[in-house]
């Protein structure tokens, strides 16, 4: 079964919001876990407007399942992950204003600099994934990075099947199977949701993990977290 990984960083908006501790982050991340969740994901930014960095510390002792911190590797952001320790790493290019995650690495370009600190983590026992777009080229460069894994960002397989066009699935199919064929092991995230999970998961092969955030949070406003949970759980089998 691939794994489903929640991406709480909306239900730290909500709380910055306001201020204080409503909701309660920690409490969030147990009770998604004690829902069935296979695991925790975080993606802190520079100007903390979501997930804050202390928040990464404080998840810490509290995810019990896989612990998965996202983010572009500038020094505070590799310092926090060498300091966590979570079970993954996940490099993506954020620009520093940018509102969320828009494009996949440049692997080729980049490989000097992802190598380096690929090594790093991996040094510390920190298993690595790289943010990608499902073009082979940067597949086949994503394996000279020495990382362990590799997320295929899927915003455009869901705009695509929003319109009627399931053919979009196509490119992150023969994207997995090249990750499979390297060695690589597949993620996916970003605008997967109730209604094309099951789709994607069908058609795409060697998916180990999804990391599911906004659509799943704002699903949770109608029909309740556990019960959201339980179904992404469903659809996933």
């Amino acid at each position: 079964m691939t794994k489903l990984s929640v991406n709480i960083n909306k239900i730290a908006t909500l709380r910055n919001a306001r201020g204080g501790n409503v909701p309660d982050l920690l409490k969030a991340a147990t009770d998604i876990q004690n829902f069935g969740a296979h695991g925790i994901t975080i993606h802190p930014r520079p100007d903390e407007r979501h997930i804050r960095y202390q928040d990464a510390r404080d998840l810490k002792p509290i995810v019990h399942t896989e612990y998965n911190i996202e983010g572009n590797p500038e020094k505070q952001f590799i310092d926090l992950v060498l300091e966590v320790k979570p079970d993954q790493v996940t490099l993506v290019p954020d620009a520093v204003d940018a509102l969320t995650s828009n494009a996949g690495w440049d692997t080729i370009k980049n490989r000097d600099f992802l190598k380096e600190v690929i090594s790093e983590f991996k040094r510390n026992g920190i298993r690595t994934s790289i943010f990608v777009d499902p073009i082979l080229e940067m597949i086949n460069g994503a394996a000279e990075t020495g990382a362990d894994r590799i997320e295929l960002y899927t915003e455009s397989f869901a705009t695509e099947y929003a319109g009627g066009n399931e053919q979009s699935v196509q490119m992150y199919a023969a994207a997995a199977k090249r990750a499979g064929e390297l060695g690589l092991g597949v993620n996916a995230g970003h605008d997967l949701s109730l209604d094309n999970l099951k789709f994607f998961k069908q058609n795409v092969p060697n998916l180990l993990e999804v990391s599911i955030g906004h659509a799943l949070i704002s699903e949770a406003l109608y029909l309740g977290l556990e019960n959201v949970v339980s179904m992404y759980l469903q659809r996933l089998k």
